[in-house]
C-alpha cells in the first residue's frame, strides 16, 4: 500500500518521513537507516527526557524503541493493509544512560508474517554498552 511514509523511504527521504511522525519527532528521535530487515535510530538523552537522577526515563527507551519496530512493520506490510499498531511491547532495562548520551537503537525482525510481525530493538549508549533490549509485537490494520 502506498501512502506518504512508504513513499518517502522508497525515495530514501528519511527527513521526510522523519518529519510526518508527530511524537516521535517531538522527543528528538531521528531515524537515521530504515528497510524492510533493519530500522536504525538514535535519540540524544536531553534533560527533558530525564528523571531525578537524571538518567533517561524508561519512557523515552520505550518510544524509540517502538517508534524503530512500527517503522519496520510499516515497511513490511501486507497488500491491502491499511497501517500498523502496536499490541505488545516487552523491554529489558540493562544498564542507565545519563544527560548528555545518545541512545542508539537497531531493530530487526525476529518475524513478519500476514497478520504480525515481531521486532526486536537493541539499544546502546554512546560507548556502547546495552541499555535496554525491547520485542514488541505490531498487527497489521
Amino acid at each position: 500500500m502506498a501512502d506518504k511514509f512508504s513513499e518517502s523511504l522508497a525515495a530514501g527521504d528519511l527527513q521526510a518521513f522523519s518529519d510526518g511522525v508527530n511524537f516521535p519527532r517531538h522527543i528528538g528521535i531521528e531515524l537515521l537507516a530504515a528497510d524492510k530487515d533493519r530500522v536504525e535510530g538514535r535519540l540524544p538523552v536531553t534533560k527533558d527526557l530525564t528523571n531525578h537522577l537524571p538518567n533517561v526515563h524508561g519512557g523515552a527507551i520505550m518510544s524509540l524503541a517502538d517508534a524503530m519496530g512500527a517503522i519496520g512493520a510499516h515497511l513490511n506490510m501486507p497488500e491491502g493493509a491499511a497501517g500498523t499498531t502496536t499490541i505488545e511491547s516487552k523491554t529489558n532495562f540493562i544498564k542507565p544512560a545519563m544527560q548528555g548520551d545518545t541512545l542508539h537503537a537497531v531493530a530487526t525482525p525476529l518475524s513478519v508474517g500476514r497478520r504480525l510481525s515481531v521486532w526486536q530493538t537493541e539499544i546502546t549508549r554512546d560507548d556502547g554498552k546495552r541499555v535496554a533490549v525491547v520485542t514488541q509485537t505490531q498487527i497489521y490494520l
